[in-house]
């Protein structure tokens, strides 16, 4: 008996696994045999248990058991993180306490459950402690005892904040996309309709005097599309986000430019530090004039009470491990800073996400453009701010390995030359004003539409003796074959085809790669006489540099 007492207060203190070495058979024994089977029910019942609190402990999501009176009883760490909150400070307390409004243990969703005994999978909020409303996916079961009575709810819920936000960037991400596909194809005809317009005004502007009186106004109207020329660039960069067509540039009168715009009639004066000595860069210049359009235009709206921006531009030379993301070489960095109220740390990181943005009516893609067209030009563009103290952006851009020289006089020289050049486009305008130019260039033209007469009219001249000193394709037919095919098929002809590529896409990677296509130059919408000329010298001569 004394044996048997002391087992018991053992298995009493937790010990379950304690042995009673009885074995009389008389009542004692058959006690002792009795504790013996309550002590291995009670051991399983305890593994159970501890399992059950092991699994529900290791669940990464959140579980809440409510009682009937709609208090919480239980909680998990993972709800614990998910609402900021210690375990004391949600046991006990409503329910109400971190579910949003509506509840899911409230009106048709909990009668739903009660009817059930299960529901899976609603859309339902639950309330942080900071008061956040977090988005999950709720389940709930209704525990009951053998006799029916509810004896809880057990409420699992799965964070849906990442899975939400992934919906909304899938959203805006396809919104964009039509966006941007309608901006392409705006840019595209507004390019040809530019072309008919600038092709005619710079003939008009070379059949007059420079005294004639309206000399002056062609001039305007002349600068005037060439502003709507770097629209649609802006334009195109937005909609596809094209190899930028490189050349080696001189930056300081690109900056100059390009920061000036956005500060004209406002408040805001910007001040330049650009030495003479800049190293050229490699650039498209009308997409990173668009960078730094865009850097100041935020910069002017940062002080809308007035101030200062500081734009500057210097030769560096980076080691390895100098700056964060940027490989060792010499750059060119422009830093655009602003006095203005400086950007909240939590918001740094965020900046050159897509669709961030803490304007009312921004869009949140500016800064998002600007990372992207300088990482394309495989350069870096880095953000330092302070609340109070203004904000400055840093661009590095890899210096080019192309010399670059100034352009003289005889560079601005047309050229001109002779034979028949075949010039293939779906616009009959455009073939009428690009004839007039060719033909002032000292040139014959034939005209195709699309690429099947651009073929048979190549084949004709080249069975016949007499070929075309060069042929230029529209890149894009509407309903016909373009140029990238046109191209394939008169390299069959004649492996010899001189070909130039031409299109209102201007960052199509066709017009950026184009000798990988089987072309030997290019010539974006709109046309300008000049480079017409210099490109189709360059082409029949065989004096044109690999791009």
């Amino acid at each position: 008996i004394s044996r048997l007492k002391a087992a018991a207060l053992e298995i009493g203190r937790g010990k379950l696994d304690t042995r009673i070495d009885i074995t009389a058979r008389d009542e004692v024994g058959d006690l002792a045999g009795s504790f013996r089977r309550m002590a291995g029910d009670l051991q399983k019942i305890t593994v159970s248990r501890d399992y059950m609190d092991s699994i529900i402990t290791s669940m990464l999501d959140s579980l809440i058991v409510v009682t009937p009176a709609g208090t919480i009883s239980r909680v998990n760490p993972a709800t614990c993180e998910l609402l900021e909150y210690e375990e004391e400070e949600l046991l006990n307390e409503s329910v109400a306490k971190v579910f949003g409004t509506p509840s899911p243990l409230e009106g048709p969703v909990y009668e739903e459950l009660m009817q059930q005994g299960i529901i899976r999978n609603v859309e339902s909020m639950y309330r942080a402690k900071d008061g956040r409303m977090i988005p999950v996916l709720f389940s709930g079961s209704v525990m009951r005892n053998t006799d029916g009575a509810v004896q809880g709810v057990v409420c699992v819920a799965q964070d849906m904040t990442i899975r939400k936000k992934m919906e909304e960037e899938l959203i805006k991400s396809e919104k964009l996309q039509s966006v941007g596909l309608l901006a392409g194809g705006i840019a595209h005809d507004f390019n040809n309709f530019l072309a008919i317009a600038s092709g005619n005004v710079e003939l008009l502007k070379e059949s007059m005097q420079h005294d004639e009186g309206g000399y002056k106004r062609v001039m305007e109207a002349e600068k005037a599309l060439h502003r709507a020329e770097k629209l649609t660039h802006q334009l195109l960069t937005f909609s596809r986000g094209g190899a930028p067509l490189r050349k080696a540039t001189s930056i300081g009168e690109l900056v100059k430019e390009s920061a000036c715009f956005p500060v004209r009639g406002t408040s805001v004066q910007c001040e330049q530090d650009l030495p003479i000595d800049l190293w050229p860069v490699e650039v498209d210049e009308g997409q990173i004039s668009q960078v730094i359009n865009n850097l100041v235009m935020n910069a002017v709206q940062a002080m809308p009470e007035g101030g200062t921006i500081q734009v500057d531009c210097e030769n560096v030379t980076i080691h390895e491990g100098d700056v964060p993301n940027l490989g060792a070489g010499d750059y060119v960095k422009i830093s655009i800073r602003d006095d203005g109220p400086g950007i909240p740390k939590e918001n740094l990181k965020k900046i050159f996400d897509p669709y961030f943005t803490t304007k009312t009516m921004g869009s949140g893609l500016g800064l998002a453009i600007c990372y992207s067209v300088v990482r394309n030009h495989d350069g870096l563009i880095a953000v330092e701010s302070e609340e109070g103290q203004g904000t400055t952006f840093s661009l590095y851009l890899p210096i080019s390995r192309k010399t670059y020289r100034e352009k003289t006089d005889e560079e601005e020289t047309t050229f001109t030359g002779t034979g028949t050049i075949l010039f293939m486009d779906d616009e009959e305008a455009v073939r009428m004003m690009a004839g007039d130019v060719l033909k002032s260039l000292g040139y014959e033209v034939e005209f195709a539409r699309d690429g099947t007469e651009a073929i048979v009219l190549y084949e004709k001249a080249h069975a016949s003796g007499t070929p075309f000193a060069a042929v230029i394709l529209d890149l894009t037919i509407p309903g016909g074959m373009g140029g990238k095919e046109t191209i394939r098929r008169l390299r069959e002809l004649d492996p010899q085809v001189k070909a130039i590529v031409s299109s209102g896409y201007s960052n199509d990677p066709v017009m950026a790669n184009f000798r990988q296509h089987g072309f030997s130059g290019v010539v974006a919408k709109p046309y300008r006489k000049q480079d017409m000329g210099k490109t189709l010298y360059e082409v029949i001569q065989g004096t044109r540099k690999a791009g």
